[in-house]
C-alpha cells in the first residue's frame, strides 16, 4: 500500500509542476490580453473560440487516451501493449483527417446556416489547425502518462507551455495580431511537441492493425465521448448560453473570473487525476485496494476545500492584480462559486472509479450527459434574471449533483466504504468558515486582510474539533512534526499513517 501511496503522490507531484507552469503562463498572458485586446467583449469572443477548440479536441480523441491506459495497465492486454498503441493512433489519426476535412469543406454552408460574421472565417480555419494537431498531441502524452513517465510528460509539457508564451508574447504583444495571434501560438506550439513526441512514440509502436483491440478500443472509449463531452458541456456550455442571452461582455467577465478559478483545477485536481487512473488499474484487485481509494478521496477534498478556501477568499485581489482594466474587475465574484465546483469535480473523479475499473464507462457518458442537460436547462432559466453569477451556481449545483449520484451508481459495481461523514465535515467546515470571514468584510481593509488569514489557518484546527482525524493519524502527524530532520523517520511515520488510519 504504501509504494501505492508514494507512487501516486510522486507522479501528481511531478505533473503538478507542468499543471502549475501552465497555469501561471495562462495567468500571465491575462494582463497580456486585458491589454491587447480591444475590449472585455473581445476577450469574451476568444472565450467562445478557444472553449470550442477544448471540445472539439475532447471530442475527436474519442475516448482513446482512456483506452490508452487502459491497454497499458491491464493484465489482459500485457502482450498487446505496441498492437494497442498503434491501433488507437492510426485509427484516430484517420477519422480526425476525414472529419477536419469535411468541416474545412463545409465552411461556407455553416457560416451561412448560423449567420456568423465573414470575418470569422480565419478564425475557423486555424481553429481547425489547432484541433488536429492537439488530437495528435494528447493521444502521444496518454502514452506518458500510461508508461506513468511523469517527468518526461512533465518536461514536454513545460516546452509546450513556454513555446507557447513566447509566441503569444511576439504575435499578441508585438505584432498585434490579437486572437488571430493567439491561434498560430497555439498551433506552432502544438507541432514543437509533435516533432518531440514522434520519435518515441514510433518505438512504442508495433506496426500492426488489431481489429479486436481496434473494437475493445471502441466499446471502452465511446461512451467516454459522451462523458467527455457532458464534462465540457457542464464546464464550457454556459459561455454559449451567456453570449446568446446576453453578451460579449458577460462572456469576457465570467470567462475571466473562471480562468482565475481554474488555478485551483491546474495546480491540484488536474495533477492529481492525470496520475489516478494508472495507479488505480494497478491497485485493483489487490489487499486494501478500496481503502486506498478511499482515502485517496478524503485526503483530495481535505487539500481541495483548504486551497479552495484560501483561494476564494482573495479572489478580488487576485482578479484586480492581473487585470490591467477596471472593466474586469467584477468578474471575481464568480470565483468562490466555480472554485468549489472544481472540489466536486474531483471528488467526482474519484467516486466513479467502480464504473472505471468494472469498465462500465457507459453509465459515466450517460450519468455526464444528464447533468449536462440538467445544466444547461438551469442556465436557460436563471441566466436572464441573474446573469453570470446564475452560471457560476448552476455549474457548482450540478457538479454537487454529479458526484453524489456518480457515488451512489459506482458503488453497484464496485462498493467503495468512503469516508462521507469526514466529506461532509470537510465541506461544512470550509462553508462555514468562507462565510465567517464574508460577514468581517465591513471592518478597515487590513482587519478584513488579518482575519482572511487566520480563517483560512484555523481550517485543519477547527476540524480537529469536529473529530475529523482520527488516533492513529494524529499521532503519526505530531511524530512527524518532531522529526523533521530525519527523512527516514517521516517516512516510516507516513507509511504508519496510511496503512493503519481509516481502520
Amino acid at each position: 500500500m504504501i509504494d501505492n501511496i508514494k507512487s501516486i503522490l510522486k507522479h501528481s507531484s511531478v505533473y503538478s509542476i507542468g499543471n502549475a507552469a501552465q497555469k501561471a503562463i495562462g495567468l500571465i498572458t491575462l494582463p497580456l490580453y486585458s491589454m491587447k485586446l480591444a475590449s472585455v467583449a473581445e476577450f469574451g469572443i476568444f472565450g467562445i473560440i478557444d472553449i470550442t477548440i477544448n471540445i472539439l479536441v475532447i471530442v475527436f480523441t474519442f475516448g482513446q487516451p482512456n483506452s490508452i491506459l487502459m491497454f497499458n495497465n491491464s493484465m489482459e492486454f500485457k502482450n498487446k501493449k505496441r498492437q494497442a498503441f498503434f491501433t488507437v493512433v492510426a485509427s484516430v489519426l484517420l477519422i480526425n483527417l476525414f472529419l477536419l476535412s469535411a468541416l474545412y469543406i463545409s465552411r461556407g454552408y455553416i457560416f451561412r446556416s448560423f449567420h456568423i460574421p465573414s470575418q470569422y472565417l480565419v478564425y475557423y480555419k486555424l481553429g481547425l489547425a489547432v484541433v488536429l494537431v492537439r488530437v495528435l498531441t494528447t493521444i502521444l502524452m496518454a502514452k506518458l502518462r500510461a508508461d506513468e513517465r511523469s517527468v518526461f510528460y512533465t518536461v514536454v509539457t513545460l516546452i509546450k507551455i513556454t513555446a507557447v508564451l513566447l509566441f503569444i508574447i511576439y504575435f499578441v504583444g508585438v505584432a498585434g495580431l490579437g486572437i488571430k495571434g493567439i491561434l498560430y501560438s497555439y498551433i506552432l506550439s502544438e507541432v514543437i511537441i509533435l516533432l518531440i513526441l514522434f520519435p518515441t512514440a514510433l518505438k512504442s509502436m508495433g506496426f500492426s492493425f488489431d481489429n479486436s483491440i481496434f473494437k475493445e478500443a471502441v466499446s471502452f472509449g465511446l461512451p467516454l465521448i459522451f462523458s467527455a463531452i457532458g464534462i465540457m458541456l457542464l464546464n464550457l456550455s454556459d459561455r454559449y448560453i451567456i453570449q446568446y442571452l446576453k453578451d460579449s461582455t458577460s462572456v469576457g467577465l465570467y470567462d475571466f473570473g473562471y480562468r482565475i478559478a481554474g488555478a485551483l483545477n491546474m495546480f491540484l485536481i488536474m495533477p492529481f487525476n492525470t496520475a489516478l487512473l494508472p495507479s488505480a488499474y494497478k491497485v485493483y484487485g489487490q489487499p486494501n485496494d478500496k481503502r486506498y481509494y478511499s482515502k485517496l478521496l478524503t485526503y483530495m477534498t481535505f487539500v481541495g476545500v483548504w486551497a479552495g478556501l484560501a483561494l476564494s477568499l482573495f479572489a478580488e485581489e487576485i482578479v484586480k492584480l492581473l487585470a490591467l482594466k477596471t472593466d474586469y474587475y467584477p468578474a471575481y465574484a464568480v470565483v468562490p462559486l466555480i472554485v468549489f465546483a472544481y472540489v466536486f469535480s474531483g471528488m467526482r473523479n474519484i467516486t466513479s472509479l467502480g464504473m472505471m475499473l468494472k469498465k462500465k464507462t457507459n453509465y459515466i457518458g450517460m450519468l455526464t450527459l444528464f447533468f449536462a442537460v440538467f445544466n444547461i436547462a438551469l442556465n436557460f432559466l436563471l441566466i436572464p434574471a441573474y446573469g453570470i453569477m446564475a452560471a457560476a451556481f448552476t455549474t457548482l449545483l450540478s457538479f454537487v449533483l454529479f458526484y453524489l449520484s456518480a457515488q451512489i451508481i459506482s458503488n453497484k459495481f464496485y462498493s467503495i466504504p468512503f469516508e462521507n461523514v469526514k466529506i461532509f465535515k470537510l465541506l461544512v467546515t470550509g462553508t462555514v468558515l468562507y462565510f465567517i470571514a464574508l460577514w468581517t468584510e465591513e471592518v478597515s481593509y487590513l482587519v478584513y486582510l488579518f482575519i482572511r488569514i487566520f480563517v483560512i489557518l484555523v481550517f485543519p484546527f477547527a476540524l480537529f474539533y469536529l473529530g475529523f482525524y482520527e488516533k492513529i493519524e494524529l499521532e503519526t502527524l505530531k511524530n512527524i512534526r518532531g522529526k523533521l530532520n530525519s527523512p527516514k523517520e517521516v517516512l516510516a511515520g507516513l507509511k504508519s499513517f496510511f496503512l493503519n488510519s481509516g481502520n
